[in-house]
């Protein structure tokens, strides 16, 4: 089947080459012709492990094509996918569908053939509504039907994602369109990875509800991260506890200095934003992206007491390691790293950061911060280090070489990488989270 995927960002690049992988012909359509001319290269516009090489090998298959010209992308294809941003919108933190819509009545004014039309956009519920309504006005002579099937890949681990996923939404009410998407994703199907089909709205809810829930997990631990210093607990075993039992699992209970990313705060605020349009308010998700907004702030705050308090700390160094706001990628979008070099810089603390991949779009974000070549070169002359993004590379640190060159022996480990007590026999201040 040809498959045209909108957008070629994260979600659409990762979507396409992965369909394009399974035997699907695939074009990839996006407005900015100088991305489109560095995938015809072969550069990236994100990172993301493995990607560049399953682009590079289905294209040169001929699977996977890249365009500029929406019209002869969709022509000819039995789904069209519409992947593009849906950033929260300034003013009020709904989701911005401008980009949506405009897809949506380009697809109108284009469309020759039956299609299936299909939001992998995360999007609010009703919003497939308002995109059948646009191609039913832009074009009521062509057969189509529009569903929604949410995307659930995580950033560094996006194609085993794709290729063995926990279950495939799709969110339809039309047998055909259900055929068609049975037949775009027959080859996930036959390997026996759940297909669960649905109301389109349900779809639609089903994405914000499950970053939702994972949100409050990892908020939930953090809270008890704080409680476990009180009490003289280690966060590490509370977790290990409570995620042995079935009903919780183990997954996004680790505690850490709060969620960022390009789904969990977004998400989470228009999620908010849709339960108050509807008069059923979410308090838990409320809480959740009050308390870690704040936590961000917070752990600058625990770098300053680590470096003697506020009036202690002022004129000191401190060493950023990880920026982004996970691992293998380099995404900057909401991560912590940001609110912790804010709040050291507003004390008059002076930051070195390094990371491995985003150091590019960290600069931008953070023209505070001198970035620096690789972590020794961060650390050296710094009072304090602190490991922000929990990289393989932060993982066997020398701490001996940065006791020679780093002006005190401070370590502020906010991933928990490392054993206490180890680091402290190593002649270390050391300070972690939800750890005594």
């Amino acid at each position: 089947m040809k498959i045209a995927m909108v957008g070629s960002g994260y979600v659409g690049l990762v979507s396409g080459a992965c369909f394009a992988d399974f035997g699907h012909e695939v074009v990839c359509i996006d407005k900015d012709p100088a991305k489109i001319e560095s995938l015809h290269q072969g550069i990236m516009p994100i990172y993301e492990p493995g990607l560049a090489e399953l682009v590079a090998g289905n294209a040169k298959a001929g699977r996977l094509n890249f365009t500029t010209d929406l019209a002869a992308g969709i022509d000819g294809a039995g789904a069209i996918f519409i992947a593009v941003g849906t950033p929260s919108r300034r003013g009020d933190g709904h989701a911005d569908l401008s980009y949506v819509y405009s897809v949506a009545e380009e697809i109108g004014a284009n469309l020759k053939q039956a299609s299936v039309i299909v939001t992998k956009s995360t999007v609010p519920v009703g919003t497939g509504d308002e995109v059948e309504r646009i191609l039913t006005d832009a074009n009521p002579g062509v057969r189509f039907a529009v569903a929604s099937n949410p995307e659930f890949l995580r950033e560094g681990a996006a194609i085993g994602d794709f290729k063995h996923p926990d279950r495939i939404v799709v969110g339809t009410e039309d047998d055909w369109a259900r055929g068609v998407m049975t037949e775009v994703y027959r080859p996930l199907f036959l390997g026996r990875s759940p297909m669960l089909f649905t109301s389109r709205r349900s779809s639609e809810l089903i994405k914000y509800a499950a970053n939702a829930f994972l949100a409050v997990k990892i908020t939930f631990i953090n809270e008890m991260a704080d409680l476990c210093e009180k009490v003289g607990a280690d966060v590490q075993d509370v977790s290990r506890g409570i995620g042995m039992d079935g009903r919780i699992g183990a997954k996004f209970l680790h505690a850490g200095p709060g969620y960022g990313g390009s789904c969990f705060p977004k998400d989470t605020l228009a999620l908010l934003k849709t339960a108050e349009d509807y008069e059923a308010p979410t308090r838990i998700v409320e809480a959740v992206v009050k308390v870690n907004d704040a936590r961000k702030r917070a752990m600058g705050r625990k770098v300053i007491e680590a470096l003697g308090g506020t009036d202690e700390s002022r004129g000191k160094k401190v060493a950023l390691l990880g920026l982004t706001f996970k691992p293998n990628t380099d995404d900057m979008r909401d991560a912590p790293s940001i609110a912790i070099a804010q709040a050291l810089i507003d004390a008059g603390v002076s930051v070195a950061g390094y990371d491995p991949e985003g150091m590019a779009i960290a600069a931008p974000l953070m023209p505070e911060v001198a970035m620096q070549p690789d972590a020794y070169a961060a650390i050296e002359g710094a009072d304090a280090t602190v490991i922000v993004t929990e990289w393989d590379a932060f993982r066997a640190l020398d701490l001996e070489r940065i006791k020679r060159i780093a002006k005190a022996p401070v370590l502020v480990d906010l991933r928990n990488v490392y054993n206490p007590a180890e680091v402290r026999a190593r002649g270390f201040s050391y300070s972690s989270i939800g750890r005594p």
